[in-house]
């Protein structure tokens, strides 16, 4: 096993495939192994490469197999996917992995904390609760309409309203239909009560997070943009530099060039959606409020709005809240407007 100097590890559930190569590319190991067998054969071996895709459990198995001393590179699996032979088998695919962890331009996921990944956790199961309270919502006043009520829009005014549909006895609910109602009503205060608990405890980091509190001072960085970014980049330093960043995200334009006639298209949406969002939103709120302002960043915002329409000017400025994000995170300081 010493001449062992690169192995590609195709992670599943249960049953993991290795293939292993030596100094000059021959082929010395193919082996299945079960989950629980994975780290006491690799705690035998030299230190090595090791390759394996960026997926569900992978940030889990690089910071163990770390431990052990080797090292080890996440990749997208997108781009392992090219050096994929002929059909598609456990074996092919650990051995594309191995050969996808020595080319030269390949570009690695770095691997995530434990703290980083409760962080995305939180976010997650919020955003999950979010969606389900915004259903109950939608299916409440779809069976309140069915009765001849109409609610005002917003989560809360339908939160207060309920209370009184059930007191008020002229509107002719029936008692099944008050007897479902109460129950949706309950379901929804006790979201509302899991979404606050959340947001408390993202609330809570935030306050405990040098890095958190720097990302504040950004315009349009709120508390739950600053958790995620922090939580989702890890170390800014893996991004070459603040426009690298922002194409992870998928804020910069999409192309489709050829024959030398650069063609740029609308933004790519890759990387993390959820990012995304929260910077768009955040982006929105700066472009709002751009007009009563005379900064020169304001000024650009009111230029482009002026000349290309405010949703490019909202993309605009959350391209550029990304690339600030870049160079606060990467310089360790707070972000200094210019006038």
């Amino acid at each position: 096993m010493k001449d062992i100097t690169t192995i590609g590890i195709d992670l599943a559930k249960n049953v993991f495939q290795l293939h292993g190569i030596d100094n000059k590319g021959n082929v010395v190991l193919k082996k299945r192994l079960n989950r629980r067998n994975v780290l006491s054969f690799l705690v035998n071996m030299e230190p090595c490469l090791i390759g394996i895709e960026a997926c569900c459990g992978s940030h889990f198995w690089a910071r163990e197999l770390k431990k052990l001393g080797h090292e080890v590179r996440q990749m997208p699996p997108q781009y392992v996917k090219p050096y994929v032979k002929t059909n598609k088998t456990d074996a092919n695919d650990a051995e594309a992995v191995c050969e996808a962890v020595t080319r030269p331009n390949m570009r690695f996921v770095p691997t995530k904390s434990e703290e980083q990944l409760n962080l995305q956790a939180l976010h997650r199961i919020r955003e999950r609760l979010i969606r389900n309270r915004t259903s109950l919502t939608n299916q409440i006043r779809g069976l309140l309409l069915e009765a001849g009520i109409s609610v005002p829009q917003g989560v809360a005014k339908l939160r207060n309203v309920l209370p009184e549909i059930f007191e008020d006895l002229s509107n002719r609910l029936t008692l099944i239909e008050r007897d479902y109602l109460s129950d949706l009503y309950t379901e929804l205060v006790d979201l509302d009560g899991k979404v606050l608990k959340y947001e408390n405890q993202l609330q809570i980091l935030c306050g405990q997070s040098a890095e958190c509190q720097k990302l504040l001072t950004i315009p349009g960085i709120g508390l739950l943009t600053a958790i995620a970014l922090v939580s989702a980049i890890g170390d800014a330093h893996a991004f070459k530099n603040g426009r690298q960043l922002a194409a992870w995200v998928g804020l910069t334009p999409r192309q489709h060039s050829s024959g030398g006639k650069d063609r740029l298209m609308g933004i790519s949406k890759r990387g993390n959606s959820y990012l995304r969002k929260l910077l768009v939103h955040g982006a929105r709120s700066v472009v709002y409020r751009c007009r009563n302002k005379d900064d020169c960043r304001s000024r650009w915002l009111a230029e482009i709005e002026d000349r290309r329409g405010i949703m490019k000017a909202t993309v605009a400025q959350a391209n550029k809240a990304a690339r600030i994000v870049w160079a606060v995170l990467t310089k360790d300081e707070k972000y200094r407007q210019a006038a």
